[in-house]
């Protein structure tokens, strides 16, 4: 039988290999010295503030000696949780009718339309929110700038990126799945729940983690609607801060222990990315097609 084994490496094989080991390397490198970076900026804070106090202080205000980044780090996985929650489920309906039901044609152009919501930049997203969405949730609950706000403009921000991805991997399932499935005489649905959800369901729960660090990581949006008060929401209708907004409000006035407190929180964001990959690295394998 046939396999790309058997074939002999050329010289053009062995350059791409070495291209390619260089390019890893490359990237191992750049990651290296960012964290290195962020470590060495975080270090006086680190030092001088201590770890504990970071998050027992009784409030953020740098400028009286107080470093509590409690709050904001509640803001930011309260958004997070709440915009993933949003789109997630619209993403896999969204994916499963461009796959599954709509004709070629009109399948064509939602893509084309869910690409293009892709691109749109983040800053005109969190403009839409701060002139339409934000005195919407004011006549509801003032004060308008909240939770709440950021958690419908992220999710809106998020959705097409993780529809794409769960497009994919829909497209992904071997099609000897579904012809198999419609010998069978199975409904469309009972195909899509029974056979190519459960085949698919490690691609789409890959999706959803590149969707939570998209919406861990945006700031202008999230800066623009959720009103950016320190404090542990009690609703929906508070206004939050999230680290990363804190960080773009006031890295160009810090400096000393506040500067490299800025740089701690976004040693929090990194961490908080790296426990994501790492638990969805350890989940991902249990989630195979068949088991």
């Amino acid at each position: 039988m046939f396999s790309i084994n058997t074939l002999s490496p050329s010289r053009s094989d062995y350059l791409l290999a070495t291209v390619l080991r260089l390019c890893a390397v490359l990237s191992g490198v750049v990651l290296l010295l960012v964290v290195v970076f962020l470590v060495q900026e975080a270090f006086p804070a680190l030092r001088h503030v201590g770890l504990v106090r970071l998050f027992t202080d009784d409030s953020w205000h740098p400028t009286e000696g107080l470093y509590n980044l409690l709050p904001m780090l509640w803001g930011t996985m309260l958004v997070t949780i709440g915009a993933v929650s949003l789109a997630a489920p619209l993403a896999i309906l969204s994916a499963m009718f461009c796959q599954f039901y709509a004709p070629v044609s009109l399948a064509r152009w939602y893509r084309r339309l869910i690409e293009l919501l892709a691109g749109i930049p983040s800053v005109v997203y969190g403009f839409w929110g701060l002139v339409v969405l934000v005195p919407m949730i004011g006549n509801l609950h003032p004060p308008g700038p909240s939770l709440l706000a950021g958690m419908v403009v992220l999710a809106i921000m998020i959705l097409p990126t993780i529809a794409l991805l769960m497009e994919a991997s829909l497209a992904a399932v071997p099609q000897e799945y579904l012809h198999g499935a419609l010998a069978l005489g199975l409904r469309r649905w009972t195909m899509i729940r029974n056979i190519v959800l459960p085949a698919a369901r490690s691609g789409l729960f890959a999706s959803a983690v590149l969707g939570v660090g998209r919406a861990l990581g945006e700031t202008m949006a999230v800066l623009m609607v959720c009103g950016n008060v320190v404090q542990i929401p009690h609703s929906v209708f508070a206004p939050v801060r999230t680290l990363t907004a804190n960080i773009a409000l006031e890295i160009a006035y810090a400096f000393g222990t506040h500067r490299s407190a800025l740089f701690a929180s976004g040693i929090l964001l990194l961490l908080i990315v790296l426990g994501i990959v790492v638990v969805a690295d350890a989940v991902k394998p249990r989630w195979t097609y068949g088991e």
